[in-house]
């Protein structure tokens, strides 16, 4: 195991309440039905880590066009929520299984579209040949980790929908932005891992 994936799971068995509560959605109960979903926050090994991240099509059915991890639905066949993530990050952008060292799951997070979502933490080796999925995914990229953990750039931001104010996170990258439940899940992962920018 890489240096780089010891600090993280260090971080990730640290014990802390996530200060973003899920279960946003109106009228959400505890115990109203939601979809178990994963994805991949693969963190690329460099000296200076990075993050990839994929920017949806815009013909898909749920959050065109928005910035994710790679990730999706857990199937019935997937072992857990390692084995889809890893799935869905081979079918949306070819990366390889074997190229992931897994480090861990961080904070779940509730969707206001109502996915729960495991974000399972990995490390991979700098430089892969990406190949995205074009009924999926527009682009793929990377970020750097320090940038996107940083708390300095996660800025608060509101906006009507469904008739009701919703508060949210983004992450301003240049001309990316990452928001909504992408950027939540890295405010909560920046506060777990107490990241020195």
């Amino acid at each position: 195991m890489t240096a780089l994936a010891d600090r993280l799971r260090a971080a990730l068995d640290h014990v802390h309440e996530p200060e973003l509560l899920p279960g946003d959605r109106p009228g959400m109960t505890i115990d109203d039905p939601r979809m178990p979903a994963a994805v991949l926050v693969a963190v690329v090994d460099r000296p200076e880590p990075g993050l990839i991240l994929t920017q949806r099509t815009d013909t898909l059915r749920r959050h065109a066009g928005q910035v994710a991890f790679p990730g999706g639905r857990i199937d019935p066949g997937d072992v857990d929520a390692a084995d889809a993530a890893l799935r869905e990050a081979e079918e949306e952008i070819a990366l390889p299984r074997d190229a992931v060292t897994l480090v861990g799951e961080a904070d779940r997070y509730v969707t206001v579209t109502g996915f729960e979502v495991i974000p399972v933490v990995g490390v991979i080796p700098p430089d892969l040949d990406y190949r995205p999925n074009e009924a999926e995914v527009a682009d793929v990229f990377e970020v750097p980790l320090a940038f996107v953990l940083d708390p300095a750039n996660h800025i608060q931001a509101s906006a009507e929908w469904q008739g009701r104010m919703r508060h949210y996170y983004e992450i301003r990258w240049g001309e990316r932005r990452i928001w909504g439940a992408t950027a939540a899940m890295l405010v909560n992962l920046s506060r777990r891992l107490r990241w020195a920018a």
